[in-house]
């Protein structure tokens, strides 16, 4: 029978997302450029007043008849997705062969700066959650170190980020944000074995050999057991990488044997991301730095940008799963479980901790290190380096991950790792509430006050500026292209058939060679973009020039 006036979960997502976007759209040039207010912190609060804490119309933790695995598990693959997608587009979008010559100044960010923000992170928990053990507080701290390459977005993107923040700090905090998600397993895990094993020397060895080195024991002739011992964390970055630099040089063949059309460059966007995580998923890798490493060897020479640098596809689908991770957050927020005597936990504690872990998770550690960090070239780059470490979309993937290792793991009834299961969802759901809110929000305060920097359009004697590394670089006039003709652009066109080929064209409003300033160069039809070389034809009859 038909019920004109069902109304079912996926209608109302389907309308409430669909409104937001028309929304925000009409006045996203104002929203965006005049306010500096990015689309995560509209998104954010919009799922927050369409939520079970709102109007109550939307409630993703009611899907599955309120099953708590039915809620992690759309969490979690929704936000693997969001995130595999935004990295590959943070790889895809930086210069040409980036992390070859900036690799030192991203190894000091994700060694000492994530291991102290790591450790700092975990003591404030330890000192103001008084049910916590300090393991259980490293556990937690560990879905706190990355930064989130969305929020990220509105300081390595915008009007107000070309103006104000220098190139090459723009590329070093969303090359760190691609990279770092992926970079935070470790930490997450250590934690985690220390707590379900049963000896530290056991947890050590697991954390080795089961998250560093992925073993496949196989018997042969029933005498011998072989161990093949592959390095999953380094694997997964180094599949992406194949993956990437595999379908660069397939896509070049498919370009220079005109198998692969326009729209499909931009299809490459979604759907190398999508294959990346299913792979290195099924290989028991590290998906999130597979999809970074992807993008970075996919575009590493610039081909793909070059391909796609008039498309506005990708940021069109950037846009729509952004905004979709965020309204899906901001309804997904357990605002409830902030105040908990029983887990120890206080809407004033979690305050605290947030401030003081906003404050000290890594700008001590920027200051101290950025005369060693090529990068970071002032004091003022590192305050700012420092303070913008969003938390976000990452940390929540990860304490996803973690409530899911618990409850598939732990089979015994220790008090403190069921209080861990409970504790690590709102203590890292506060925490992106007040990133969301102080980081979404800083730009908007640094606009009305002083600048933090300012760009330099002087050219350097030693290197061109940063802005020209996506373009092509020209040495000789043969080398501009402007039309779509492959047989011109080669040269394979005699002088006579070209010429006969734009008098066909449009006959009489054009004129190459003659006595005229461009004797022996090039010259253009007005509205027909055809190039040729250093070609001359002359027309029998009277030529007539365009105005």
């Amino acid at each position: 029978m038909f019920a004109p006036f069902e109304v079912t979960i996926p209608h109302i997502a389907y309308a409430c997302l669909g409104g937001f976007v028309v929304l925000f759209g009409m006045f996203s040039l104002f929203l965006r450029e005049k306010l500096y207010i990015g689309e995560a912190c509209w998104a954010f609060l919009f799922g927050v007043i369409i939520g079970p804490y709102g109007a109550n119309v939307f409630n993703p933790r009611a899907w599955g008849s309120g099953s708590e695995d039915v809620t992690n598990t759309i969490t979690l693959e929704f936000t693997r997705v969001v995130l595999a997608i935004g990295v590959f587009a943070i790889g895809v979008e930086l210069p040409k062969a980036y992390m070859a010559r900036h690799w030192k100044s991203l190894l000091f960010l994700l060694v000492p700066v994530m291991t102290w923000g790591w450790f700092v992170s975990a003591g404030l928990i330890f000192a103001l959650i008084p049910g916590l053990s300090f393991l259980s507080s490293l556990a937690v701290a560990a879905c706190l170190t990355p930064t989130d390459p969305i929020l990220a977005a509105a300081v390595v993107g915008g009007r107000w980020a070309d103006k104000h923040v220098p190139a090459h700090i723009r590329h070093l905090l969303a090359a760190e944000s691609g990279c770092n998600d992926g970079a935070a397993f470790p930490f997450l895990f250590i934690s985690l074995y220390l707590l379900l094993d049963k000896s530290t020397g056991s947890a050590i060895q697991d954390w080795f050999l089961v998250l560093w080195l992925c073993r496949f024991q196989q018997s042969f002739l029933s005498y011998f057991r072989f161990i093949i011992i592959i390095d999953q964390v380094i694997m997964g970055a180094v599949i992406g990488a194949l993956i990437g630099f595999g379908f660069r040089h397939l896509m070049k063949f498919g370009q220079r044997h005109d198998l692969i059309d326009r729209h499909s460059y931009v299809a490459q966007y979604v759907s190398l991301a999508m294959l990346t995580i299913g792979v290195t998923t099924l290989l028991g890798s590290d998906d999130l730095l597979a999809a970074f490493t992807c993008g970075t060897a996919f575009a590493w020479d610039g081909f793909f940008n070059r391909q796609t640098e008039e498309s506005v596809f990708s940021s069109v689908i950037d846009l729509l799963f952004n905004v979709a991770c965020f309204v899906f957050i901001g309804a997904w927020m357990p605002f409830s479980t902030f105040d908990n005597a029983a887990l120890t936990l206080s809407v004033w504690r979690l305050i605290v901790i947030a401030i003081l872990v906003l404050l000290l998770r890594r700008l001590p550690a920027m200051i101290a290190l950025y005369r060693w960090i090529p990068d970071i070239k002032t004091f003022r780059e590192a305050v700012f380096s420092g303070h913008f470490g969003p938390i976000g979309v990452g940390a929540i993937f990860i304490s996803t991950l973690a409530s899911e290792y618990i409850h598939k793991h732990h089979t015994g009834d220790d008090p403190q790792i069921e209080l861990l299961a409970q504790t690590i969802e709102p203590i890292v759901a506060f925490m992106v509430l007040c990133s969301i809110t102080i980081h979404g929000l800083s730009i908007p305060g640094f606009s009305l006050g002083r600048r933090v920097h300012s760009v330099s359009r002087t050219w350097s004697r030693h290197a061109p500026p940063e802005w020209t590394n996506q373009a092509r670089m020209v040495s000789r006039p043969e080398e501009i292209v402007i039309n779509r003709d492959n047989e011109m652009e080669r040269g394979e066109l005699p002088p006579d058939e070209t010429c006969q080929r734009m008098r066909s064209a449009r006959p009489g409003r054009w004129r190459l060679g003659g006595a005229t300033p461009y004797e022996g160069s090039i010259e253009t039809r007005m509205g027909d973009s055809t190039v040729l070389g250093n070609r001359r034809c002359q027309k029998s009859r009277p030529s007539r020039t365009h105005p």
